[in-house]
């Protein structure tokens, strides 16, 4: 619970009617408050950190403005609504985020009626705003809509076709945009758009002329009031370098400074009833409010548990284990200096994908595209076109959003381009958002496509090796954090496409492990006795060893870090069809449902995918080796 002394108005604050009971010259004590709440509670429980820091002032306001959750508020990116999620009833339950059971991460619909729509990747919140305004409007109500877009969203090119259908529709949504511009999305925000927001700065006296010279004018459509307009564009380009948020049909207003309760309080309680698309431009500081945070905008993004008094300290004597990403990045610099044809592209994920060594080493070889998956992937199609080798480094559920291009741009051309995809499989604390539990399915059915899944370390550095020397479109597919811990090989050396490798000649069944099953496949094929196959290659399938295979065991199971519907163990059984053979195949993989938020570990028990799950499914489904699991542990 709350501590009264040290929050004596947060603590009185159980939603936003209770924050509107307040007098607004307590908005800014208020504000204090939560921010020094939201500090103690990331100390606790870990979560991303910077971008709610920035917002604390936005969201009080907000939340007192407007009449939630009746007026709808969408938040984008989600990682800056801790502030919301401490305003709007889960105050006492925030040190829970992430944790089994415990709130989410991001903004969910089936969390909280103040959630008004689900988010975890990036600039869906104009769109979804749009949609709710245009509802609203067909509906009769006067419900108020808000998007609250920032970290670096703005740069995704969904938010311009928001932006060009609000602006230029015959009857004007009532609706407001909140640009809240920090200059960064993870790492720092990059690209034409954050250069040219970078360069405005606010006209206070234009925009009072403004608002002045329309209760003088009236109509807009009459000739004195068009020709205003055409005056006040001139005038406003020798303010502002660029109309581009005029231009598209919406009433630009700032920038005005993020962490200003007055002014935030004035501005948008004036917004608030003006008709039309309405677009305010805010800055504000990732971080703000604890000094480390603001000095290490990047390392503060997102925090494991710590001291808010010493800040992120490494423990003495630890030995990190290098995880994936890390095996990626060393691989990644290290084949750049052996093949100049190799160019890397990341949308804006920088840190997240590996890619910091390298962006220092090889900078004119570095493309960050800022929020932009589909531009990514046909950004590398057209480098293949001329002859480099592009690495597109990614996460398993952002490649989603550039599948169309993957399938068009690259795919059909048969173009050579790599597709690194981190955190395939369970992900864990993020949720269903940041789940990869789909590549494997829609890989695998996209014809010219070659499909690895790595089961440790240093596979997963030859797989990188093998999908570059590929002459084609190629997918490695590795999962979130370390793996077992097996020695990493400096080489660049490849596997011959296609092959599996067995791990283990048993007898009866066969367990035939893609990606990172493999090691608990290993497990219960040592207890039962049963032969264990590290497959690999989702795509292309080793035929010739599944159907020797075939002919020497009573049944096979299939297992993968992956959804069972269309995944790899689907390629099995469809290969075995295919060949006419009729045997007993048990699919284990993920469940057809999207996960919750926990650890990965608690979500593989979940799935069934740790060791004691396969056991016991493999036990339901062939009774009879229940003998054969007793002989072998003799």
């Amino acid at each position: 619970m709350i501590d009264a002394d040290r929050y004596p108005r947060l603590s009185r604050i159980d939603t936003p009617a209770d924050l509107r009971t307040f007098d607004a010259s307590e908005l800014p004590a208020i504000a204090d408050e939560l921010r020094a709440y939201l500090i103690e509670s990331a100390g606790k429980s870990g979560g991303h950190f910077g971008a709610g820091l920035g917002v604390v002032e936005l969201t009080t306001v907000l939340h007192y403005l407007y009449d939630t959750p009746e007026d709808r508020i969408v938040w984008d990116v989600g990682h800056q609504a801790y502030p919301h999620k401490i305003l709007t009833g889960r105050r006492d339950a925030i040190h829970t985020v992430k944790q089994k059971d415990g709130i989410a991460p991001f903004p969910k619909r089936e969390e909280s009626v103040y959630d008004t729509f689900g988010v975890g990747h990036s600039s869906t919140s104009i769109s979804a705003a749009l949609g709710m305004a245009i509802a609203n409007r067909h509906a009769g109500n006067d419900r108020k809509v808000v998007a609250v877009i920032g970290d670096g969203a703005m740069t995704a090119g969904m938010v311009y076709e928001a932006l060009n259908h609000a602006g230029g529709m015959d009857q004007d949504p009532d609706m407001l945009v909140i640009l809240n511009d920090n200059r960064m999305s993870i790492s720092e925000a990059v690209g034409g758009l954050t250069k040219m927001l970078g360069r405005m700065t606010g006209s206070r006296t234009l925009n009072a002329i403004r608002e002045g010279g329309k209760k003088l004018l009236g109509d807009k459509d009459k000739a004195p009031a068009r020709f205003v307009k055409r005056w006040e564009e001139h005038w406003k380009g020798m303010f502002v370098p660029s109309t581009l948020f005029e231009e598209m049909g919406f009433h630009y207003t700032g920038p005005i400074d993020g962490h200003d309760v007055n002014a935030l309080v004035e501005m948008i309680n004036t917004l608030k009833g003006l008709k039309g698309p309405q677009l305010l431009h805010v800055i504000t500081t990732k971080g703000k409010g604890y000094e480390r945070a603001e000095a290490d905008q990047i390392g503060y993004h997102a925090v494991s548990p710590f001291d808010p008094e010493q800040g992120l300290v490494s423990k003495p004597g630890a030995v990190k284990k290098p995880t994936y990403t890390d095996v990626f990045g060393d691989w990644l610099c290290d084949m750049a200096a052996a093949d100049p044809k190799l160019l890397a592209i990341t949308p804006a994920m920088r840190e997240g994908s590996g890619l910091v060594r390298f962006s220092k080493e090889y900078p004119d070889r570095y493309f960050d595209v800022a929020i932009a998956e589909q531009h990514a992937v046909t950004l590398a199609a057209g480098m293949a076109c001329e002859g480099a080798k592009p690495v597109v480094a990614i996460y398993s559920t952002f490649l989603q959003r550039g599948y169309d291009q993957l399938v068009h741009d690259v795919a059909i051309q048969n173009l050579d381009v790599l597709f690194a995809i981190d955190r395939g499989g369970v992900v864990g604390p993020d949720g269903a958002t940041h789940a990869g539990n789909l590549d494997l399915s829609y890989l695998r059915c996209v014809p010219n496509m070659v499909v690895m899944a790595a089961s440790d370390e240093d596979e997963c550095r030859a797989m990188l090796s093998t999908g570059f020397d590929y002459h084609g479109p190629a997918a490695v597919r590795y999962p979130r954090g370390s793996g077992p811990g097996v020695a990493i090989s400096r080489s660049l050396d490849v596997l011959p496409i296609g092959k599996a490798e067995v791990k283990r000649r048993g007898q009866h069944i066969a367990l035939l492990a893609f990606g990172a099953i493999v090691p608990a496949a290993q497990q219960v094929g040592e207890e039962f006795g049963f032969s264990v196959v590290n497959m690999r290659f989702v795509k292309p399938l080793d035929r010739q060893l599944i159907l020797e295979l075939a002919k020497t065991h009573d049944g096979f199971v299939t297992l993968e870090d992956n959804v069972v519907a269309g995944g790899a163990g689907s390629g099995v059984a469809e290969l075995l069809a295919a060949a006419g053979i009729v045997m007993p195949i048990l699919h284990l993989g993920l469940p057809d449902a999207f996960q919750h938020h926990a650890s990965r570990e608690d979500l593989l028990g979940e799935a069934g995918l740790d060791a004691a799950g396969i056991r016991g499914a493999v036990l339901a489904r062939f009774p009879q080796q229940q003998d054969g699991k007793l002989r072998a542990s003799v």
